[in-house]
């Protein structure tokens, strides 16, 4: 198809429904100049370049028009035409094509408009609704005709009205009849499509199993669908078809329900007179037969009160239950052949069965589901256990204590032996002689019955033969964590044994240490977390392993690296933070281990590094310095806010990982903030190829992970990574408990006149640069756009940078100011955090002159003595204040417990982001209910894209990817809805 509408020069296909039925396209020419195609067919596509297939004669459409022709598509991004469009017949030759998919639009040089994407989505509903056989014969007069229709009930009708309601324009764009002003109804035009794609999927499914059935209207069924009939038969026949289908549809207020229990196992010699006695050993099944209402599943009927007319609580939905449960045992049985024999029985109310035939009916489960029919099954069943590989480790040589075996590392050898594991728990060798007799595999282990997947059972129990042996500690390492799939058959999920290593890679190690006391430098008392952090921290070092703290904000990652350094001196530590803690490393450092010799390098400051216990540096200054810090021998390097190597192609991340160390230690509280990929960064830089490969990383768990939610790789990405990176949070009470409450609160503000002039300004300009570039500079134009757009819901004196006047110009400074004022009252402080320095500097001085109380303000741009000098201060002051903070300098780092206020004014759009800065004031010693403001613009982009991160509640990655590039990649009607200005914003 491509080389044909090429050479045509087709931009944009559109989709609708012939007169015929047939889902058919057409395309439009990509040019603005629309009077040069003659002839009256200014859409068409000439019939003779079109690839061969079923072509149709000239379609009659209705278009929107002017007197110089059709309106182009909005995809084609033309500008507007002047003069007001209305409906006009148009003759359009077409194509028809078997079936539309996703794929299409890779056939052309061209795009999809929405009524093709409409069309993607109700061919995959007519395939659904074939694959569960939600289908039914029909005959239709003229000829007559044998098709196949759908039977639309429960969801599915819903998901049909759904279908219609979103139906584009241009789906019934066929004009019904001539003089017609107006398309096909929808509904009209949706039954024919519909009907039409059954039909076909069916008639293709029956050819492609080899089926053929019978002769007349039951051949007609699966060839041609003419078939010849006395008209009176014909007549008769469809009557009771019509009758079928309308049964089918409306008796979908009770649908046929199973029931699978298991009810005890036979012991006792079986009664050679009962031929349905079974073999003393056997485990018995029953499989009952219930009805069951469709919109109040608890409504359940068994089979035995149907058949003594006791089906009170089905009443209202049915007055012939026996019909419905013989009915619909008698279709079942086509989809699970067993049922014939209940189908014998004058009466049918269940049947008993073994557990071969329990596992025969659990396997076809799923598509009487499908089908329709309610299936009620153990709950062992909806939650499988999984089967994985298990892993004993004994050291050679064991010494004791774990915690302080100096000799201990990577290339230590330990003894191992394999087995097997199911839902984590090691199994004995008598259950593994149990698994290896059992002839299906569904077995009952532990008290509990387990369907085991018989292909991972048979490789597992092959691998067990290989026996064990003995291996370095650091294959043993990797082996559990990630060794690619086609090394183990099963993944490792559980490790014993003793020793160091065992106790490494056991489960929760965190749980298991062997706790350290304080070191008796360290002023000041460590929380009970903080001892485990702590004695985690030294458990790794020990071993010559790296390790992330990524404990939330203010849980006190600071004290308990500190308390590292004391325990174990061995040269010097270079540590790297951001500009704006610097000052509080150093403070912190004086005030919990005054002991450690602490140097400075930073700016002109060039310190010696022998000697020194700490060398605290920034990054940009480590970065500067890279040749220098590479060509000394660290005992530990650490990353302090390690999310600033979250890029590994970053220069920073390759310049850190040149730094040689014995120890690597990251310390983050947003291990993740956008994607997987920052996690292995932070983590590969720790422990450099413990989690492979970068382009190994993204195949086995960032793609499962971010784009399929994939649970099962999300638990072993946590099975990977749990001995390396510790991460608690503050809400958790094992954690802390004397932490104040927080509460968010969501201000809806309005805009003022100006406001909302300056925003439909920017909107119209948007437009236009949209309109006039290529696709290469539309992302810029995008993003400069939402910068300003920003900056208006803000305040007009951002925007235009004129240095005018703040007040009665901005709805979000009138609720600010609110808020603020309302804090005072009460003699609390507030911090209040934005994105653009400008404004902070604008802000500061009218805020001091409103309120009357000292206003700090801390940018980028300040300095470290001076943002030192702040933070003591503000600390210290008894008196209510205001500290104003640009996002991106005081959004880490800081400890501005003295206010119990935060205003976030304007949205980063990045929730990790937003909760660092929050954190500033909730953290410890925190002794009042923090109140977080957060200030939205009403009828703008920013409460759309608010309401998506609330009503999404999922991970930031998820709902807007890296930053704000995710809105780039909308085409034109979807940006243009993001963006809009509604009419309830302006307040004024």
């Amino acid at each position: 198809m491509s080389t044909a509408l090429v050479q045509v020069g087709v931009r944009v296909l559109h989709g609708f429904v012939a007169r015929d039925g047939a889902l058919c396209l057409w395309g439009e020419v990509d040019t603005s100049d629309m009077s040069a195609l003659k002839g009256g067919h200014p859409l068409a596509l000439p019939v003779d370049r079109l690839p061969v297939g079923d072509s149709h004669a000239p379609m009659v459409l209705m278009l929107p028009s002017t007197s110089a022709g059709p309106m182009p598509s909005p995809q084609l991004g033309l500008p507007p035409r002047r003069g007001t469009p209305r409906l006009r017949p148009w003759q359009v030759p077409v194509v028809e094509v078997p079936f539309v998919d996703d794929d299409l639009a890779d056939e052309f040089d061209g795009r999809l408009g929405p009524s093709v994407h409409w069309l993607i989505e109700l061919c995959a509903f007519a395939a659904d609704l074939v694959r569960r056989g939600r289908v039914l014969p029909a005959v239709l007069p003229g000829g007559p005709v044998a098709r196949w229709r759908p039977v639309l009930t429960g969801f599915d009708a819903v998901h049909h009205a759904d279908l219609q309601r979103r139906m584009p324009p241009a789906c019934r764009a066929e004009r019904a009849r001539p003089g017609d002003v107006a398309g096909l109804p929808a509904a009209d035009t949706l039954a024919a499509a519909l009907h039409r794609l059954v039909d076909g999927l069916v008639r293709t499914r029956l050819a492609l199993a080899g089926v053929e059935i019978g002769t007349g209207w039951l051949a007609a069924l699966t060839g041609e669908p003419e078939f010849t009939a006395a008209p009176a038969l014909a007549d008769d026949l469809a009557e009771k078809l019509d009758a079928w289908h309308a049964d089918a549809a409306s008796g979908a207020a009770v649908r046929l329900c199973f029931r699978l229990s298991h009810l005890q196992q036979l012991d006792e010699e079986p009664d050679a007179t009962d031929p349905a006695a079974r073999p003393p050993g056997r485990d018995v099944w029953l499989l009952e037969f219930l009805l069951q209402a469709v919109d109040e599943p608890s409504a359940l009927v068994t089979a035995s009160d149907i058949w003594q007319d006791e089906y009170a609580p089905l009443r209202r939905w049915t007055r012939h239950p026996q019909e419905r449960l013989l009915g619909g045992l008698g279709r079942a049985a086509r989809l699970y052949a067993e049922l014939g024999a209940a189908l014998r029985v004058p009466r049918p109310v269940d049947m008993v069965l073994d557990t071969a035939e329990a596992h025969t009916f659990l396997s076809h489960a799923a598509i009487l589901e499908e089908a329709g029919y309610g299936v009620l099954l153990p709950a062992w069943w909806r939650e499988p256990q999984s089967l994985g590989l298990a892993l004993e480790l004994r050291e050679r040589d064991p010494v004791a204590p774990v915690l302080r075996d100096e000799a201990a590392d990577l290339a230590h050898l330990v003894d191992y032996r394999w087995g097997l594991a199911l839902g984590g728990r090691v199994l004995t060798e008598t259950e593994l002689d149990d698994l290896a007799r059992a002839k299906i595999p569904l077995v009952r282990l532990r008290g509990r019955w387990v369907h085991l997947d018989a292909v991972r059972l048979a490789a597992g129990l092959t691998f067990l033969e290989r026996g064990g042996g003995s291996m370095t500690a650091g294959h043993a390492l990797r082996m559990v964590r990630l060794l690619p799939p086609e090394e183990l058959p099963l993944p490792v999920t559980a490790v014993g044994g003793k020793g160091w290593l065992a106790d490494l890679l056991d489960g929760d190690l965190e749980e298991n240490l062997e706790l350290l006391p304080p070191p008796a430098e360290l002023r000041g008392e460590l929380r009970p977390y903080q001892i485990r952090g702590f004695s985690w921290l030294a458990f790794l070092d020990s071993l010559g392993l790296g390790s992330c703290l990524a404990d939330d904000m203010g849980l006190g990652k600071t004290v308990q690296l500190l308390a590292l350094l004391l325990h174990r001196r061995a040269g010097p530590a270079l540590l790297i933070c951001p500009l704006s803690v610097l000052g509080n490393w150093q403070r912190e450092a004086a005030r919990f281990a005054p002991s450690l010799t602490v140097r400075v390098l930073h700016g002109g400051e060039k310190p010696e590094f022998e000697g020194a216990d700490i060398v605290l540096t920034t990054y940009a200054t480590a970065l500067r310095a890279a040749d220098e810090l590479a060509a000394f021998t660290w005992d530990r390097v650490v990353l302090d806010e390690a999310q600033h190597v979250k890029n590994s192609a970053g220069v920073m991340a390759k310049a850190v990982r040149r730094f040689p160390a014995r120890v690597r230690i990251a310390l983050t509280g947003t291990p993740v903030e956008n994607r997987l990929a920052e996690l292995w960064s932070i983590l590969d830089f720790v422990n450099p190829g413990l989690l492979a490969s970068a382009h190994t990383f993204r195949a086995r768990f960032a793609v499962p992970i971010e784009r399929y939610a994939d649970e099962e790789a999300a638990a072993r990405l946590r099975t990977a990574t749990r001995p390396f990176l510790l991460r608690r949070v503050k809400s958790d009470p094992s954690v802390i408990t004397d932490l104040p409450d927080k509460r968010h609160i969501r201000h809806l503000c309005g805009l003022t006149t100006e406001q909302a002039t300056l925003y439909q300004a920017i909107l119209d300009d948007m437009s236009g640069r949209l309109t006039e570039s290529t696709d290469k500079w539309n992302k810029g134009i995008v993003l400069a756009a939402m910068t300003k757009l920003k900056q208006a819901c803000i305040h007009p004196a951002l925007l235009l940078g004129d240095g005018s006047a703040l007040p009665g110009r901005s709805g979000k400074l009138e609720r600010l100011e609110e808020i603020i004022d309302g804090a005072l009252a009460e003699g609390e402080s507030a911090l209040c955090f934005t994105q653009f320095a400008k404004f902070g500097a604008m802000l500061t001085p009218h805020l001091a002159a409103r309120f009357g109380v000292p206003v700090r303000y801390l940018y980028g741009g300040t300095s470290r003595a001076d943002r030192d000098a702040m933070v003591a201060e503000f600390q210290a002051d008894q008196r209510p204040g205001i500290f104003v903070l640009s996002l991106k300098a005081g959004g880490t780092g800081l400890n501005l417990t003295a206010a119990n206020h935060v205003v976030h004014v304007d949205r980063w759009w990045n929730p990790a982001t937003e909760a660092q800065a929050t954190d500033r004031a909730f953290r410890i010693g925190q002794q009042r209910d923090v109140q977080v403001h957060t200030l939205v613009c009403l009828g703008t982009l920013e409460e759309r894209i608010d309401r998506l991160l609330v009503d999404k509640g999922v991970l930031a990655e998820r709902v807007v990817g890296n930053g704000e590039s995710w809105l780039t990649a909308l085409d034109t009607a979807e940006l243009r809805s993001l963006l809009r200005l509604e009419p309830e914003a302006v307040v004024d």
